[in-house]
């Protein structure tokens, strides 16, 4: 078992995979209904482009299942190997959908370029093949509209995508429609500049779908407008002098954002972090698409190569270094406080009640100090205290 903390979903998560599922099956159950009919009367009514747009509605019916497998993983929480949960399941899905899309619009355009280059009329058919048409027509039109409001409401790129698989269903329908009324009519060329007009409008829904799922899977940042939103919550809160980097993405319906900081330069390590906390808290009651918050605190602006410190010595070295700079003393330090500060370091050494003796005189302490200074690459300042008196239990 593994000791990762994995939550468990939440209500709204919980929720939101419930009405997934539940108007994917609602699409699964239609398209099985539409697919029998067109079948049938396409059979019947010696329709070959109804029997062909059947064949259509039946891919519907596969990627239904592609996207109830993909939004059950979705929904599962996260785990050792998936630690900001499973969300990019439903951006690939997406992608994958975007791209049937536009392979289903360059076959109908495909399609209608073919009969219009042969010139030759429609093969007559009966009219029940229009009406098949018509009422496959409607019912796609009205899955497509009910889809499409659930899932702007969960803000689910899939089931987006989903839905606007089916209208491009519906769209091929209007085709066939067309073409029959041509045909009846005595227009056989009716049908192909239809399905040329549609080939192409399904051709860009499906590129338009693919490509917002390959720019989430690229990590394209939020918009501006969002970015701002996101950072004027940030910059409001209590002890946040002011933010010099913020890095959003997305992953599926939510959205993941890093944030530096630069709180005041001598503050606690606590207090530093209190502050960070407060800002993520901010943004997570602020924003609800926010899925989680990296705040990064600095006490400069570390976008600024002179601010890095990486020349800088660590801890241990300094240590030994204020070792020499105040002399042979026969006390040792009760807290040593650096502050890493532009291109020097900030000392304050504090000693308890017992070193006083030790010390002896502060001038000649502080003389001390000031000569051994001069010149120093690493230390811009020193400060000794004397804590005098215990507070407290």
């Amino acid at each position: 078992m593994s000791d990762f903390p994995s939550p468990e979903p939440t209500s709204v998560d919980k929720a939101r995979f419930a009405e997934g599922r539940r108007i994917t099956w609602v699409s699964v159950g239609v398209n099985v209904l539409l697919t029998a009919m067109q079948v049938t009367v396409g059979l019947l009514a010696h329709s070959q482009a109804l029997i062909a747009d059947a064949m259509h509605t039946l891919s519907d019916i596969v990627a239904d299942a592609f996207v109830l497998y993909a939004n059950r993983k979705g929904a599962d929480p996260a785990d050792e190997r998936h630690p900001y949960g499973h969300g990019r399941f439903e951006t690939a899905a997406s992608l994958v959908l975007g791209i049937l899309l536009a392979i289903t619009g360059a076959g109908i355009l495909v399609s209608a370029a073919s009969r219009l280059e042969a010139g030759g009329p429609l093969p007559p058919v009966g009219a029940a093949a229009f009406w098949a048409a018509a009422v496959t027509l409607l019912g796609k039109e009205g899955l497509f509209r009910y889809m499409l409001r659930v899932a702007e409401r969960l803000r689910s790129p899939m089931l987006v995508a989903n839905a606007w698989h089916a209208r491009a269903d519906a769209l091929s329908s209007l085709v066939v429609a067309a073409g029959v009324a041509g045909s009846l009519a005595g227009y056989g060329f009716a049908d192909a500049v239809a399905a040329l007009i549609v080939g192409a409008m399904i051709v860009k829904a499906g590129a338009s779908f693919a490509w917002d799922a390959l720019s989430e899977l690229i990590d394209t940042g939020l918009s501006a407008e969002e970015t701002a939103r996101i950072r004027a919550t940030i910059a409001a809160a209590p002890g946040v002098v002011d933010m010099h980097e913020l890095r959003t993405r997305r992953m599926a319906h939510q959205v993941l954002v890093d944030a530096h900081i630069r709180v005041a330069p001598r503050i606690s390590v606590s207090e530093g972090h209190r502050i960070a906390e407060s800002a993520r808290r901010r943004v997570l009651a602020g924003h609800p698409e926010v899925l989680d918050v990296l705040v990064h605190v600095d006490s400069e602006d570390d976008s600024d190569p002179a601010n890095r410190h990486g020349h800088l010595p660590d801890r241990p070295e300094l240590e030994a270094r204020l070792a020499t700079l105040l002399g042979d003393l026969d006390a040792r330090p009760e807290r040593i406080v650096l502050h890493y500060l532009g291109e020097r370091v900030e000392a304050e050494v504090v000693f308890g009640p017992d070193s006083a003796a030790a010390i002896g005189d502060f001038g000649l302490l502080r003389s001390r100090i000031e000569r051994n200074l001069a010149g120093d690459p690493h230390f811009r300042s020193i400060s000794v205290q004397l804590r005098v008196h215990q507070f407290g239990a």
